[in-house]
């Protein structure tokens, strides 16, 4: 079977999960899985979908912006709701299991809201490339009920990618993002000030131009990740970009010479 024959399968498979669901809210972060998942619902399932981002000091600035732009070119009804999950010290002390307790919140509230819209199922974007990796988010999807129709159906990531460019959605191209929270390593604890100075740090970076950018936060030490072919480029923003990541909060500025990878604080968990 040729790869375009089961792109094609899986695609009606994801369509036909939604229509299964009879109606559904989408747990929507504004990046391209969720946004493609937004607008695929919207075409099967008309106003019987709608999109809701969990809007919190841990997501980054830009994106929710990003998931209200892109919600409105879906054509879908967007709703955010507010989550604490700084407010859960099992969140804040940040160990192996941040992520589980994080999306235990999230997924919350999404049922808690699915329940008051009337919506049968609250689905979300997580694909079939996300098993690879550590996510113990999973399971609190898993508890709650929650289904993912683009994993279900083995849509790869450019597979995913390939179907929002021909839909027209502007964020095709749109590199991976994660939480702010996982800038910071397991056993440091997650704070309102770090997220805020990682966000700033980051924000600078992008200004300058760098799309695919994290700062890892150690304490006083910014550990800036970027594409190693951009490694001239930064040091050509040298100066105006130390300033903005001291005055973001940091002390110390350090450039990982192994580059970006998603999931980078994963390796030292992987290794013990």
């Amino acid at each position: 079977m040729d790869s375009e024959t089961v792109t094609h399968q899986r695609r009606k498979r994801v369509e036909d999960i939604l229509y299964s669901c009879g109606s559904v809210l989408v747990a929507c972060s504004g990046g391209v899985d969720s946004i493609l998942l937004a607008a695929v619902a919207a075409r099967a399932l008309g106003e019987n979908a709608v999109a809701a981002t969990a809007v919190s000091p841990s997501l980054a600035s830009g994106e929710l912006d990003d998931a209200r732009a892109a919600a409105k070119a879906a054509g879908i009804r967007h709703i955010e709701v507010p989550t604490n999950e700084l407010d859960n010290p099992e969140y804040a002390k940040n160990d192996t299991t941040r992520c589980f307790h994080c999306k235990t919140v999230a997924y919350s509230t999404f049922a808690d809201l699915a329940r008051s819209e009337n919506i049968a199922v609250v689905v979300d974007g997580t694909n079939a490339d996300d098993s690879g990796d550590f996510r113990p988010g999973r399971k609190a999807a898993r508890d709650h009920g929650v289904r993912s129709p683009l994993a279900e159906a083995g849509m790869t990531k450019p597979e995913i990618r390939a179907w929002a460019r021909e839909l027209n959605l502007a964020v095709w191209d749109k590199p991976a993002a994660a939480c702010l929270s996982s800038r910071v390593p397991y056993g440091s604890s997650v704070t309102l000030e770090k997220l805020q100075r990682i966000d700033k740090a980051e924000a600078a970076l992008k200004a300058a131009g760098f799309t695919q950018c994290r700062v890892r936060d150690h304490d006083q030490v910014a550990r800036i990740e970027i594409d190693p072919a951009e490694f001239p480029k930064l040091l050509e923003h040298r100066e105006p970009l130390t300033t903005a990541i001291r005055q973001a909060g940091f002390a110390y500025i350090t450039l990982d010479l192994q580059g970006f990878r998603s999931g980078s604080m994963n390796e030292v968990h992987s290794k013990g």
